[in-house]
């Protein structure tokens, strides 16, 4: 899967958590994204992040970097 479907993906997850509040929405977008995708795509989000993470949601990128 491309790198900008993925960010889009992470974006939109980010997006659906945002009106819990940063406290509460970091955890569970990381969360979603270790319960729902699968290895390939955690891989290609964990390659994108080491390249920069550019296109992702402040909140995404706070959330998914190790």
């Amino acid at each position: 899967m491309s790198s900008s479907k993925l960010v889009t993906m992470a974006n939109q997850i980010a997006l659906a958590f945002q009106a819990q509040g940063e406290e509460r929405a970091l955890p569970q977008i990381r969360a979603h994204v270790e319960k729902f995708w699968d290895p390939r795509m955690r891989e290609g989000l964990r390659v994108h992040l080491s390249q920069g993470g550019d296109g992702l949601d402040p909140l995404a990128l706070r959330a998914l970097a190790d």
